[in-house]
């Protein structure tokens, strides 16, 4: 393997480094998937520069990061729900979660409530102003979603929703971490 000069860095940037990235791991390491090699790096990208854009133009106005935002979304949609529950609906971890509903408790959007069903089990439920809350955030989230779909057609944004959903599917095929 080659070190490239210090100073090729300078030309890179969040896109092109996907090119830069596939042709130097394809020169270098002979009989990797250049194709799938791309995939992944560019959903990632695609995924991550989302989540920064709704995250700031929309959560962080209103004092949110997007795991409160996740938490109050698993919430409102399927509560009230155990925290295990929400950690599950929201892709994070128990402990990520029992930390958020802290602070979202303290901020009066969620509260904590023993389950009728079993007395050790606590709910989670989005308070009033809880509902309010992720009522109008979600408001102005479609919206900036919206804006991210319309790039697309229609056809265009359900044939990339089944791909990813085949995507999904196919990794029950195999060994894959995630969060449960």
């Amino acid at each position: 393997m080659t070190q490239e000069e210090p100073d090729a860095a300078e030309d890179l940037h969040f896109w092109s480094f996907i090119d830069h990235a596939v042709e130097r791991a394809e020169r270098e390491l002979p009989g990797i998937d250049p194709v799938a090699m791309r995939l992944v790096l560019t959903l990632h990208r695609a995924a991550n520069m989302l989540v920064y854009d709704l995250e700031s133009s929309v959560h962080r106005p209103r004092g949110w990061s997007w795991p409160g935002f996740r938490v109050l979304f698993a919430v409102w949609l399927a509560g009230p729900a155990e925290a295990k529950k929400v950690a599950e609906l929201s892709g994070m971890s128990r402990a990520a979660v029992s930390a958020l509903v802290a602070t979202l408790e303290r901020d009066g959007l969620i509260s904590k409530e023993r389950a009728a069903y079993d007395g050790r089990a606590v709910q989670l439920r989005l308070t009033p102003a809880g509902l309010e809350a992720i009522t109008s955030a979600f408001r102005a989230h479609n919206e900036r979603e919206q804006e991210w779909a319309s790039s697309l057609t229609a056809e265009e944004q359900r044939s990339l929703t089944e791909l990813l959903g085949k995507l999904i599917a196919h990794s029950t095929r195999f060994d894959v971490r995630h969060r449960v």
